[in-house]
């Protein structure tokens, strides 16, 4: 994809656990299109958040290159940097724990501004204004504290803070996993209407493969800090290949009352270790493991007996 808003390239992210070191993200590549929407999925403690996190530079990278627009942002000063934060901001999956309770709804939404030195008082306060009309509430409640708003009100008001800076990309890191199932419908309807709007970038973190399924154009399925497996949203469901997408796929509950669940796909609990996947899927550390290109857009992590074509996936 030579127009890719963003190119991470063989990232990795890792922490010290007493004498052992944590591989949170594992030789991740994969790319973004402008105006598309790539859903990450994976269980809980699989990296999606660390990746999104170590993206936005919120986390400090071991290896790898992350490039934004062409400009590879890895190393940057905070200088350098303080304009491409401009232009990715994430939306945190706490409607609640992400604003700070003493500040109102004006100076949450201002922030961004006057960090970034945007504006004088009165732009701010009609970008403030227009702000909240776009994500749906009602500008004389800018006075108002967090509390005084219901969960889908306060991630409504997270969202507004993340598009203050006018973002070309936004990582969504679970933004409706604590909402109720009638919220979050309205939510996702709010940020795809959004991304018509403003022609948004987004990557969408999720463990809900129904609300990826909704949202994403294309699926990047993560496991143990690695990418097992990307490809777009319809394909993957009907054609899932690495084992553990079959798992995840099979642990999601039909609406029929004679459909059965798949408990072969689950591997006997073993679906989320890499030394068991069968092969050419698995994973023991030894050996080459590639990032192949089965069919045009479907990547899966295995080991091929020819050259593996296309982007890199962490092997």
């Amino acid at each position: 994809m030579s127009n890719a808003l963003l190119s991470v390239r063989d990232l990795h992210t890792r922490y010290a656990v007493g004498k052992q070191v944590l591989r949170a993200v594992d030789g991740v590549s994969f790319e973004v299109e402008p105006g598309e929407t790539v859903g990450l999925v994976g269980e809980s403690g699989c990296g999606k958040s660390t990746l999104g996190k170590t993206i936005l530079r919120l986390v400090p990278s071991a290896e790898g290159e992350i490039v934004l627009d062409g400009t590879d942002i890895t190393r940057l000063g905070d200088s350098a940097m303080a304009p491409h934060r401009r232009r990715m901001q994430m939306i945190f999956q706490d409607p609640f724990g992400s604003l700070n309770p003493r500040m109102t709804v004006y100076d949450i939404l201002v922030e961004p501004l006057i960090i970034h030195n945007i504006g004088d008082d009165a732009y701010r306060r009609e970008m403030v204004s227009e702000l909240m009309e776009m994500v749906g509430l009602d500008r004389r409640h800018l006075s108002r504290y967090p509390h005084s708003f219901s969960g889908g009100q306060r991630q409504r008001i997270g969202i507004a803070r993340a598009l203050a800076l006018r973002p070309d990309m936004v990582i969504c890191d679970e933004p409706v996993s604590a909402l109720d199932v009638s919220i979050q419908a309205q939510i996702l309807n709010l940020l795809k209407d959004l991304q018509k709007q403003l022609g948004l970038t987004y990557m969408f973190i999720s463990h809900n493969l129904a609300v990826v399924d909704y949202i994403a154009d294309r699926i990047a399925v993560m496991c143990a800090g690695r990418l097992v497996e990307l490809a777009p949203a319809g394909e993957l469901f009907r054609n899932p290949m690495h084992p553990y997408t079959k798992a995840l796929l099979s642990a999601v509950p039909i609406p029929d009352p004679d459909a059965r669940l798949d408990l072969g796909a689950l591997m006997e609990g073993k679906a989320s270790d890499p030394t068991a996947w069968p092969e050419p899927f698995r994973d023991s550390g030894g050996g080459e493991v590639l990032w192949t290109e089965t069919e045009p857009g479907h990547f899966v992590r295995m080991r091929a007996k020819g050259p593996a074509k296309g982007q890199g996936g962490g092997a």
